[in-house]
């Protein structure tokens, strides 16, 4: 990533770090996305949560409508990638925060 690109990733996360609640939240990523953007970002948060759950494809398949290419994605970042997403799904579903 070129210099510029990496100060554009960095305020953009330090914007989201500022954000105060809930509701803040979901204002400024609908002001920041498009519907399908948030949409496609949320599958495949819910994939990734089912994936982690041990549920077979077929399952997430019916109940996210994601293709199994998503699912593989998903699975694989979730095998090889920071471990990030993981971790804050172990947490959230640990705090009853998520379903």
């Amino acid at each position: 990533m070129n210099r510029q690109g990496s100060e554009r990733r960095r305020a953009l996360y330090e914007a989201i770090l500022q954000l105060d609640s809930y509701e803040q939240c979901t204002a400024f990523f609908d002001d920041l996305c498009t519907k399908k953007e948030l949409e496609s970002m949320e599958q495949r948060f819910e994939v990734a949560r089912m994936l982690q759950k041990n549920k077979v494809y077929m399952d997430i398949m019916q109940k996210t409508r994601a293709s199994s290419a998503t699912i593989s994605r998903v699975k694989r970042m979730l095998a090889d990638g920071t471990g990030v997403l993981g971790s804050m799904i172990t947490k959230l579903d640990g705090n009853g925060k998520t379903d």
